[in-house]
């Protein structure tokens, strides 16, 4: 994943952002603990948000623990996990595996092969227990890069598979809020899409590689249609998002929905703006 879904710590109270920490660090923890060294660096803060969103609605009764790890050597962290962690924990190494194994399959990547090899029986156990996330996720990342490979210039179409594959994984079980958790993965996975893309889209040209963003790079109203095409995606998810019945941790999932998703976005304006008063002093002297 990619770590857009965080928070904006400015904003959040300090109680907030110790126990966001709680549920980052016990994500963590299950990771490692069911998973290894290997599970662990799929880490991310887009699934830590599914955490906290799942918990909220399902109520799940959490439990707080101490520990000590390797970034934290010296003083114990205090880490919030429960079944959602679980589940949120398999997903992430479920992305994580499929990914690996396209990229051996079709680019024939040694990184991949090691990575599929590394998860073993592990992912086996995962597949048969979660088999409808897991042929979801196969499905559309199949798609995914098969559109990337022949240069597919409809970023609805890319996107759109990113946002199905997330949908499913926000479906924790088939029930009265499915509709809505698809919906709010679903338009999360777009933004997580078109946000990657818009960040990388200079370094993707210099590189040659696949952006979907690189036929509007040229109009003027470039800025605007990718400003445009995110707010729609998060407007979406939070429209579905406020009619969930959610009061745990509120403060937090609206701090994310809100304002922390724009954090990146945020930076990649000063960046701009800095480069462009860069060049026009140049061209001023």
């Amino acid at each position: 994943m990619f770590g857009y879904v965080t928070i904006c710590e400015p904003e959040l109270k300090r109680k907030d952002y110790r126990k966001y920490k709680a549920y980052y660090c016990g994500l963590c923890r299950t990771l490692k603990e069911n998973h290894g060294n290997l599970g662990q660096i799929t880490l991310s803060y887009d699934m830590t948000f599914a955490v906290i969103l799942l918990t909220s609605l399902y109520e799940s009764t959490t439990r707080e623990e101490e520990h000590r790890c390797k970034v934290h050597p010296l003083k114990k962290q205090k880490m919030l996990q429960n079944a959602i962690t679980e589940y949120v924990a398999d997903m992430n190494v479920l992305l994580a595996y499929y990914h690996m194994k396209d990229d051996w399959e079709d680019e024939r990547k040694i990184s991949g092969l090691l990575g599929t090899k590394v998860f073993g029986r592990k992912i086996k156990k995962i597949i048969q227990k979660y088999p409808r996330q897991s042929k979801v996720i196969q499905k559309e990342l199949k798609q995914l890069m098969e559109l990337e490979k022949s240069d597919c210039s409809e970023i609805d179409s890319t996107a759109g598979c990113f946002g199905r594959l997330l949908e499913e994984v926000f479906v924790y079980q088939n029930d009265c809020w499915e509709s809505r958790l698809r919906k709010i993965g679903f338009y999360l996975g777009k933004f997580i899409y078109i946000m990657d893309a818009y960040e990388d889209l200079e370094q993707d040209l210099k590189d040659g590689n696949y952006n979907p963003l690189k036929q509007f790079r040229t109009q003027e109203s470039y800025e605007e249609r990718c400003h445009q095409m995110l707010c729609m995606m998060i407007a979406e998810a939070s429209i579905q998002f406020e009619q969930l019945p959610c009061v745990l941790d509120m403060d937090i999932l609206r701090n994310i929905l809100y304002d922390g998703v724009w954090m990146r976005y945020r930076k990649l304006q000063e960046q701009k703006n800095r480069s462009e008063e860069k060049k026009n002093d140049k061209e001023s002297i």
